[in-house]
């Protein structure tokens, strides 16, 4: 995210949104190249030629397929012709499979078919390139068409009705071939073929992603870190993301995948030393540390103790606990915050006292175990962890903030927030970080210093000698001033605030913004999501919520042709009274011609329903008023 540099006085700084974690490895989609890998056997070139081991796909065969896909993707979507044609699509594939699942263009073509391919092609496919498994699961085409091939599990098995229709007609033709049980014996071979050299596939650069989608489908549970795991160079706040709040996926597998899921976890604790301090396959018992929190909980649990149990009885470190020096360590470290979030309360508790107890400023302060400490945060539930947790941090949060670290914090105050103590105290720690404590005048000026994680002085451009007595907030100077950029981690803070149990400082300074000044907070990327706290929060009531919304009027056309600002529009068209509507829908009639030519307000003027609203009036009523009815009915239900 875009920074300003601190200032490097001690008084007037700016706080710092985050820091770079200081590791080695960037979370990209994939994990960084350079490491040593593990040995592959050479090949025996003698029995093979140099094109079965690399086989080619000639530029007629791409053109094939490349005008294959195209048509396919313009026919119909459904119908015989469409059906005949994936099937004869795909038996050609199925018959240069390898060639193009090892050609850049070719897998990249092989991953979309395959998204089409019904059971049976699939089933075909597969065995295709199982039958070169370890070259294609270590290719870096490859790996990600058997990757493509697993993700269609849930497809296929969410939508039964259709295959099962020409279930008996496949098996009169083709045997078993194409079945559901031909389907989950491939799956269940290529995990034994995985096992037969586990270490090998889970430290290889390619094959451990293999390994990481098998115990996806194995366990049913598609994480949605691992499907759509960020490219590239981000910040490192912003990769940590999907650790904290990870959606995923969940179907039905059969006991079988389950049974064969568990079975693994043997393969994990034999070689338990690699999988903590190995970069590579660190991420595949990351990944089962997932999803056998969610489907198996007890063999989780003697997962994590095993892990655990190893690192504690390493070398002691010089200020207290081994564990503290795995905290430290670029790949151990990441391990260790998955550990936390998926132990339960009671180890958790025991965990604490036994290894952080007493070190949390320490590890707040150290560029790489911040990290597990913010996860240690996030995974706090109970009021007996976060007193001591709280009591420890609580003296050095504006230290923290100086640092850098703020996710620390954000954690800290979201810790609060979910277990619903130490708000207040919190919340002032916050004013006095950010100097806008006292005078009592400067509260007002709190939610853009933490939207921007800016000091009261840095924000409003003022100069005080060190020791001074603050001066007092002028209204003029604040209002005149344009809302600064909001980060993500103050827009974070922020929404933690406005769910505390009493909320009323934050929602007062939103009060005292103008009508720019908050539109621009409704247009940022990342302070869009300030708003809708403000419209979601069960603390904020519907007459606060109406005189923080109020301020907008005049704005509303703006809003509405603004990429974020117009989702903002939409979510407070949704909850509006009718009169409400009809402010809003006023004051946007005003600018029709101007709404129907933007790219984002056109979309709101049909929400709106604009065109009704300026030339039938009274229908429009009418149906608002029976879209209000209808809203009270169901929320009625809901609530009931």
């Amino acid at each position: 995210m875009g920074l300003s540099p601190r200032s490097p006085h001690k008084v007037g700084r700016q706080l710092p949104s985050g820091s770079k974690r200081g590791r080695g490895a960037k979370r990209s989609g994939r994990p960084p190249p350079g490491r040593e890998r593990h040995p592959r056997p050479p090949a025996d070139r003698s029995s093979k030629s140099a094109v079965e081991e690399h086989p080619h796909l000639s530029s007629e065969a791409l053109g094939y397929f490349r005008r294959a896909l195209t048509a396919l993707k313009e026919a119909p979507e459904a119908g015989e012709e469409r059906e005949l044609m994936v099937r004869n699509i795909l038996k050609e594939v199925e018959a240069q499979a390898l060639a193009l699942a090892t050609n850049r263009t070719g897998s990249e073509m092989l991953q979309e078919l395959l998204g089409f391919s019904p059971l049976k092609p699939l089933c075909q496919i597969w065995t295709a390139l199982c039958s070169n498994f370890r070259f294609v699961a270590c290719h870096r085409c490859g790996v990600h068409v058997l990757q493509s091939a697993l993700l269609q599990l849930p497809r296929l098995l969410a939508s039964p009705t259709e295959e099962e229709e020409r279930k008996e007609e496949e098996e009169e033709e083709d045997g078993k071939n194409g079945t559901w049980e031909a389907l989950e014996k491939l799956v269940l071979a290529l995990a034994s073929e995985v096992c037969d050299d586990f270490l090998f596939y889970c430290g290889d650069i390619h094959g451990s992603f293999v390994v990481r989608t098998l115990l996806q489908v194995l366990g049913g549970i598609l994480l949605e870190s691992e499907r759509a795991r960020p490219r590239g160079s981000q910040s490192s706040e912003a990769q940590r993301a999907p650790i904290r709040e990870c959606k995923s996926a969940d179907f039905e597998v059969p006991q079988t995948f389950l049974n064969c899921l568990q079975d693994l976890v043997s393969f994990f604790l034999k070689d338990i030393a690699v999988f903590i301090t190995d970069k590579i396959s660190s991420f595949c018992l990351q990944v089962a540390l997932q999803i056998l929190h969610r489907r198996l909980p007890q063999v989780c649990a003697h997962l994590c103790s095993a892990t655990i149990d190893f690192l504690r009885t390493r070398n002691s470190s010089a200020d207290g606990s081994p564990l503290l020096l795995f905290l430290r360590d670029q790949t151990s470290s990441r391990l260790l915050e998955q550990v936390l979030l998926v132990l339960e309360p009671l180890e958790l508790q025991s965990l604490f006292e036994d290894h952080f107890k007493g070190q949390l400023q320490t590890l707040a302060a150290h560029p790489i175990a911040n990290f597990p400490l913010q996860r240690l945060l996030d995974a706090v539930t109970t009021t007996e962890l976060l007193s001591p947790v709280f009591e420890e941090l609580s003296p050095a949060l504006e230290a923290i903030l100086a640092q850098g670290h703020t996710g620390v914090v954000v954690a800290l105050v979201g810790a609060c927030r979910r277990v619903g103590a130490h708000q207040a105290q919190v919340l002032q720690l916050l004013l006095e970080a950010f100097h806008c404590a006292k005078p009592s005048s400067r509260q007002l000026a709190c939610v853009p210093l933490f939207a921007t994680l800016m000091a009261y002085e840095v924000y409003y451009e003022r100069t005080e000698e060190e020791g001074a007595v603050p001066a007092e907030h002028q209204e003029e100077i604040a209002t005149s001033r344009a809302f600064g950029e909001v980060t993500v981690l103050g827009s974070l803070l922020l929404q933690h605030l406005l769910h505390f149990s009493n909320p009323g400082l934050v929602l007062r300074s939103l009060g005292a913004l103008t009508g720019p000044q908050l539109l621009t907070l409704a247009q940022s990327p990342a302070g869009s999501h300030v708003v809708d706290a403000i419209l979601t929060s069960p603390s904020v009531t519907r007459k606060q919520r109406r005189r923080v919304l109020q301020i907008l009027k005049g704005q509303y056309v703006a809003l509405a042709c603004s990429r974020h600002g117009s989702r903002v529009l939409d979510a407070i068209w949704s909850g509006a009274a009718l009169g409400a509507r009809k402010e809003i829908a006023t004051e946007l009639g005003e600018q029709n011609q101007e709404l129907r030519r933007d790219p984002f307000g056109h979309h709101v003027a049909r929400n709106v329903a604009l065109t009704t609203f300026l030339k039938r009036r009274e229908a429009w009523e009418q149906q608002q008023s029976a879209v209000a009815k209808r809203r009270r009915a169901l929320q009625s239900v809901l609530e009931g």
